[in-house]
């Protein structure tokens, strides 16, 4: 099914029965066709959309949880969140993707939804690199064939790993990773970081494996 670009900002799903979508609540703009719209009380993922219980549980522990909102029947929805920047990411069924929660703006209801802790990927560092990144200690994971729509501040690019190639992405412009991606963190801190004369650009995160990392084109949170 998958999602179209409106414009940078707006993207739009037709929706049909077998074929729902998932979007954040409150992100729903318009829609034409006979449509009806429900809250989906475990989060994305949650209910009879894949993920179960264990998603909420995971996302009400970490104070992150996004309220979503199924839309079924027959038609066409369009979706937006507060003028962010839209990005839409294609899965087809071989790569996972990893995504902050509250990046999350729609994704087809099929698509299947976790909630993993950051500490499971790469041990005390993973946590540190939620706290650095703003990103918290958790991060939803995405797979199956579907279409995620994602936010972000001044919209995205996509950068491959692979290959002996290491990416390295300023922790605030990270938006989201697929495929068999290790995130990092990566600190230089020197004295003159410490009393505020550095670079700006002590903490990094690298990116490694075979993938592509998603960089939003500002250090701003959403």
């Amino acid at each position: 099914m998958g999602f179209a670009k409106v414009t940078g900002k707006v993207v739009s799903a037709q929706v049909r029965p077998g074929q729902e979508v998932l979007g954040r609540r409150g992100a729903m703009l318009a829609y034409t066709g006979q449509v009806r719209f429900s809250p989906v009380s475990s989060g994305p993922g949650g209910g009879g959309y894949g993920g179960g219980i264990a998603a909420a549980l995971g996302r009400a522990m970490a104070g992150e949880a996004v309220a979503m909102m199924v839309a079924e029947g027959s038609g066409q929805v369009h979706y937006g969140h507060h003028g962010h920047h839209v990005t839409i990411i294609d899965l087809d069924g071989s790569q996972q993707l990893s995504v902050e929660a509250d990046r999350l703006l729609a994704h087809d209801a099929g698509l299947s939804s976790s909630v993993v802790f950051l500490g499971q990927q790469g041990g005390i560092m993973g946590a540190v690199r939620g706290a650095v990144s703003g990103q918290g200690l958790f991060t939803t994971q995405l797979s199956g064939r579907g279409a995620v729509a994602v936010l972000s501040h001044g919209g995205t690019f996509a950068l491959p790993v692979g290959g002996g190639r290491q990416v390295v992405v300023d922790p605030q412009a990270y938006v989201a990773s697929l495929g068999d991606l290790r995130v990092d963190v990566a600190a230089s801190v020197g004295w003159r970081d410490a009393v505020g004369r550095g670079s700006g650009e002590a903490v990094q995160l690298k990116v490694s494996g075979k993938g592509t990392v998603y960089v939003q084109a500002s250090e701003a949170k959403l």
